[in-house]
C-alpha cells in the first residue's frame, strides 16, 4: 500500500502503525521525527501534479485542513482520496480505526487501544473554569463552535466562551477577549506559536496557560498522553 497524508496527525498516526506505507507527506508534518517520505506541499497548497507521480494508492486528507478543490483535482486524476471529519474525541478514535484499517494495518495498533483507555478512564473534572482560546494574533482568532480542540478541553473541566459562535473559528477583537473575563487563557504553540513572550502580555487578570498545540489539536499518537500532558498545564497555570 503507498500513501500520501495531507494531514499531519495522520501521517503520524500512519508512519507509526505501517512503516513504509507513506510515499508522500505535507511540508508540515512534523512527526516521528525520523519521518521519510516526498514532500508536496503544504496542508492547503498540496503539489497536485507532484502527489499523482507518486502513483499512491490512497489518499489521506481532513475535511477542515484540505481545500476541496484540491481534492476534487486528485479524484479528478483517478486518486482514491479518504476524507476525515474530526471534531470530538470519540470521532478521533473511529476515524483513525478507519483511516488505519484503509491503509491495510491488519489489527488495531496498541497505541490506539491505550488512547481509547486513557480517554475512557479521565476521571470527571473536580471544578470546571471557563476560557478563551486563541488560535492565531493580528488578527485574533478564537476556538468556536464544534471543534475538536473544544471536545479536548471540555473533558479537561475547560469550556471556552466561544463554543457557541456561529463560527468555528471566530476573529474576535483583544477587547472583547479581555470583557468575556475567562478564569484563564489557553494559549498552544500552533498554528500560531504563543509563547511566554508572545501572547500572555496581551491579557491581564486571567491566568494563561501555554500548552502544546500538538497534544491540543492533533489526533493520532499523541491522543495516549493528551490527558496527562494537558492537564498539567492547566493545573500549573491555575496554581
Amino acid at each position: 500500500m503507498r500513501v500520501v497524508s495531507l494531514v499531519p496527525s495522520l501521517t503520524e498516526a500512519v508512519a507509526v502503525t505501517l512503516p513504509g506505507a507513506l510515499v508522500g507527506v505535507t511540508d508540515w508534518c512534523s512527526h516521528p521525527a525520523d519521518l521519510s517520505a516526498a514532500r508536496i506541499g503544504g496542508t492547503k497548497n498540496p503539489k497536485v501534479d507532484r502527489i499523482v507521480s507518486l502513483a499512491p494508492d490512497l489518499v489521506l486528507a481532513n475535511e477542515e485542513e484540505n481545500r476541496a478543490a484540491d481534492l476534487d483535482a486528485l479524484r479528478t486524476a483517478g486518486l482514491d482520496v479518504l476524507v476525515t471529519e474530526v471534531r470530538s474525541v470519540p470521532q478521533a478514535l473511529a476515524e483513525l480505526a478507519r483511516v488505519l484499517t484503509a491503509c491495510g494495518a491488519p489489527d488495531r495498533p496498541a497505541w490506539l487501544a491505550r488512547a481509547e483507555a486513557a480517554w475512557a478512564s479521565l476521571p470527571a473534572p473536580a471544578e470546571r473554569a471557563t476560557a478563551v482560546v486563541p488560535i492565531w494574533r493580528r488578527p485574533w482568532m478564537v476556538l468556536g463552535r464544534d471543534t475538536f480542540a473544544g471536545d479536548v478541553l471540555a473533558r479537561l473541566g475547560v469550556d471556552h466562551l466561544h463554543a457557541g459562535h456561529p463560527e468555528r473559528y471566530p476573529r474576535v477583537p483583544l477587547e472583547e477577549l479581555r470583557a468575556a473575563a475567562p478564569d484563564l487563557v489557553v494559549l498552544p504553540d500552533e498554528p500560531y506559536r504563543f509563547t511566554a513572550d508572545d501572547g500572555p502580555e496581551a491579557f491581564w487578570d486571567p491566568p494563561c496557560a501555554l500548552v502544546s498545540g500538538r497534544h491540543l489539536t492533533w489526533y493520532g499518537p499523541s491522543l495516549t498522553e493528551a490527558p496527562r500532558v494537558l492537564a498539567g498545564a492547566l493545573r500549573a497555570a491555575r496554581r
